[in-house]
């Protein structure tokens, strides 16, 4: 098992490189040239900019089994496709039950976006300590799980 971490703008990279390492998990952080990062723990992949150019990396070197951390609901999509595992950076489970609804819901809020002469839409509200409690606690679950096969 390794650790896909979607990067770019992902809040979450240092508590999952902690966890990582606690249980001696290699993991690897992508990134495009606009959000370039560095780690003493994780491989780091930066890859050109471009739509969707790290999604589309990230999907083509993850495996069955693996983790995936990404917040975009498409790349969670293709990682399940694949075998492997995703969560969110809120702590939720990405799984084959409940990704059909999400991406439904993400299309139609787009859908609604365009059809709405507000342009000025609120963006996600501030991260905060519990936030990160409750995405470790969620993360660290989800491996032992999966270390413990089910």
């Amino acid at each position: 098992m390794q650790i896909f971490v979607d990067a770019d703008a992902c809040p979450v990279v240092g508590i999952v490189e902690k966890i990582a390492e606690k249980y001696n998990i290699s993991t690897t952080l992508l990134c495009d040239t606009n959000h370039v990062l560095t780690s003493d723990y994780s491989e780091v992949i930066v890859v050109g900019a471009g739509a969707d150019a790290v999604d589309y990396k990230l999907i083509s070197i993850c495996h069955k089994g693996d983790v995936v951390v990404s917040q975009d609901y498409g790349v969670a999509a293709m990682a399940l496709g694949k075998g492997a595992y995703a969560i969110h950076q809120s702590g939720k489970w990405y799984t084959n039950e409940n990704i059909d609804q999400l991406l439904m819901e993400r299309h139609l809020n787009k859908k609604a976006r365009r059809g709405s002469h507000k342009n000025h839409l609120k963006g996600p509200r501030k991260r905060t300590e519990d936030d990160d409690i409750r995405f470790a606690q969620s993360f660290e679950k989800l491996l032992r799980m999966i270390q413990n096969g089910r």
